[in-house]
């Protein structure tokens, strides 16, 4: 994970806003903002961390960590109850105060925009240099499976739709943001989508993907049809 300026005068002008979405990720969350804190000593970011009213305490978790890190660098901005994943970026976006926001998700499942200007950086799993690991061919196939019918319904000109893992200058994201209608696990499918359709420049690294340290995946039959309604939906209004 790599966040560089070309200069010191860039790194001190630029802040980056990481907002992780979490829901019963006690057992992850630690080391996640462990290794945001380790490989970013030289960039001025916050992270911010939304909680969805985790039972398992998440939530005392992050107040433990924010002793460590502290409160202005490590924000808990929680929420009563699963509201979705869309949403959940939303409300860590009314909170961030960088000028660029990283989106990724806290299960361990993790940037090229100073070489091209680009307004969105994606990372892909599906380039070289890029893989996943830990996963059965199961999951491999329903992933890429995924991706390759929306590729070619949706054409996007991205090779990865569903990753976590993204850099947005914040005036792009605030603005694509808006135009978005999912919740769930369709939310990075449109809003890389409507990025693409109002003509923003996005750019791919390739990342390798790690299966969660903890706990199990929450995709099931119930997200797979969610994902198949929203590439119709997106295929018939973009």
């Amino acid at each position: 994970m790599v966040l560089m300026g070309n200069s010191m005068e860039e790194k001190e002008e630029n802040k980056y806003s990481i907002i992780v979405p979490t829901y019963n990720e006690r057992l992850n969350i630690a080391l996640i903002v462990y290794l945001i804190f380790k490989h970013l000593q030289n960039v001025n970011f916050e992270v911010i961390v939304v909680d969805d009213g985790s039972p398992d305490g998440t939530q005392e978790i992050v107040k433990q960590l924010q002793q460590v890190y502290g409160e202005d660098r490590l924000l808990l901005r929680p929420r009563p109850k699963k509201l979705g994943l869309g949403t959940a970026y939303m409300h860590g976006l009314k909170h961030a105060t960088g000028n660029f926001v990283v989106i990724m998700d806290a299960d361990l499942s993790t940037m090229k925009q100073r070489e091209t200007g680009a307004s969105i950086v994606t990372g892909t799993r599906y380039v070289k240099g890029g893989g996943v690991h830990g996963w059965n061919l199961m999951r491999k196939l329903t992933s890429r499976g995924a991706n390759v019918l929306a590729q070619t319904l949706l054409w996007p000109g991205v090779s990865d739709l569903t990753g976590s893992f993204r850099l947005y200058q914040k005036s792009v994201l605030e603005d694509v943001i808006s135009s978005c209608v999912s919740k769930g696990y369709v939310f990075q499918m449109e809003m890389i989508v409507r990025a693409s359709r109002k003509g923003y420049r996005i750019e791919e690294v390739p990342i390798t993907f790690v299966d969660r340290v903890y706990g199990s995946s929450k995709l099931g039959g119930s997200e797979i049809v969610e994902y198949l309604k929203g590439l119709v939906y997106l295929l018939l209004t973009t």
